[in-house]
């Protein structure tokens, strides 16, 4: 016959452990440091993505575009319309200038030492090389213009 006891936790017992675990896993969660291959390889995409739309918009435009970066960030300029002065490019809402997300990232543009992006449709093959160090990853142009994130040895 059983007793008038009975065994078991109540729902506020199985709520507390699971609120507990939640904070613990949250914990956890915020505390890992994101992946730097992962940063470098948004970087990567994001670049290609933009000088994409840039090549676009110096086709339609007809003005070239130039790319640079810095150890911060990257921005693209062209001649300003009147011809007189340069625009920045700083209200344009894709190609304003933008901060890398891989902290220390190097930037090697092969050929050349600058990326002009002009109205041709035929474009000589290009590749810029991101690294943070101890990846790398590669933003290659074939001819044709279409960009492309690649693994580097």
């Amino acid at each position: 016959m059983p007793s008038g006891k009975q065994r078991g936790f109540t729902l506020i017992e199985l709520m507390v452990v699971l609120v507990i675990i939640g904070i613990a896993s949250a914990a956890v969660g915020l505390s890992l440091k994101p992946d730097p291959l992962q940063l470098l390889r948004k970087d990567a995409e994001r670049l290609a993505q933009l000088l994409q739309v840039a090549q676009a918009e110096a086709r339609a435009d007809g003005r070239p575009i130039t790319w640079q970066a810095t150890a911060k960030g990257f921005a693209f300029s062209r001649r300003a319309p009147s011809g007189n002065g340069v625009d920045d490019l700083r209200g344009d809402a894709l190609l304003r200038p933008r901060a890398w997300e891989t902290p220390g990232l190097q930037v090697r543009i092969e050929p050349g030492q600058r990326l002009i992006l002009n109205a041709e449709w035929i474009t000589p093959p290009l590749r810029l090389v991101l690294s943070d160090g101890r990846h790398s990853l590669g933003v290659e142009r074939s001819a044709a213009g279409q960009l492309r994130v690649v693994e580097q040895p």
